[in-house]
């Protein structure tokens, strides 16, 4: 029986005028449609094989892909920590505060069972009236009271006397050295040393001695160029 080939070959022929015309409508939409250069430069057609569409000269070319920035590591730097403050004087205090009067930082810090609980700025005795070192304990205090030179031997009338009224006075020494409030010197506290040997603090500070730290409490005085304190 012979086979008629005749409706083969023309519908091999329909359906390569297909595929043209398919491929010719892809290019019309590329040239008609610039949102088609941004599409993948292949086309699949169902049931044909891949149709790669040429670079047409005029046409935007898509965007290169970006590549994703990786994340930049934590900073390791780190806030930089205060400064210590001074070390605890090595002495035993029945009353559970210390104090450490230091020259060369012009201030006298207080501790309680351990714990700093004061920092204050200090004026201590000046080059021709220089404030001993060594361990002073509390004594007696004073709300208010007279200084005056010639408890120890310099006349109030002398180039060097005085009589000055002070407030907040808690005795280091039975020799004339307090630490007490002085007004007068704020200027001078924390900077420079003004006194005739005492401890010179703001008068809020002084009301704080006066009102917190028991009688026997050791103060400290270290770096003076007073020489060294000989207990009375």
């Amino acid at each position: 029986m012979q086979t008629n080939n005749v409706p083969t070959t023309r519908s091999r022929r329909r359906t390569t005028r297909r595929l043209s015309g398919i491929v010719v409508g892809v290019l019309a939409m590329a040239l008609a449609l610039p949102g088609v250069a941004n599409a993948a430069p292949v086309t699949v057609i169902p049931g044909l094989p891949p149709v790669e569409i040429p670079v047409i000269p005029g046409l935007p070319t898509p965007p290169a892909p970006s590549t994703p920035k990786a994340p930049e590591p934590p900073s390791s730097s780190t806030t930089p920590e205060k400064p210590a403050g001074p070390a605890i004087p090595n002495v035993k205090s029945p009353t559970g505060y210390i104090a450490l009067a230091d020259d060369k930082t012009h201030t006298i810090t207080w501790w309680k069972n351990g714990e700093v609980v004061k920092t204050m700025p200090i004026s201590m005795g000046s080059d021709k009236h220089p404030t001993p070192n060594g361990v002073y304990y509390t004594k007696e205090k004073y709300r208010d009271m007279y200084m005056d030179s010639s408890t120890y031997g310099v006349p109030v009338d002398s180039a060097e006397g005085y009589r000055t009224y002070v407030e907040y006075a808690t005795r280091m020494s039975w020799d004339g050295i307090f630490i007490h409030a002085a007004p007068w010197s704020v200027a001078q506290q924390g900077n420079s040393n003004v006194s005739h040997g005492c401890i010179n603090v703001t008068t809020e500070f002084g009301k704080w001695v006066y009102d917190n730290v028991p009688r026997g409490t050791p103060i400290v005085v270290r770096n003076t160029i007073g020489g060294q304190y000989n207990g009375n």
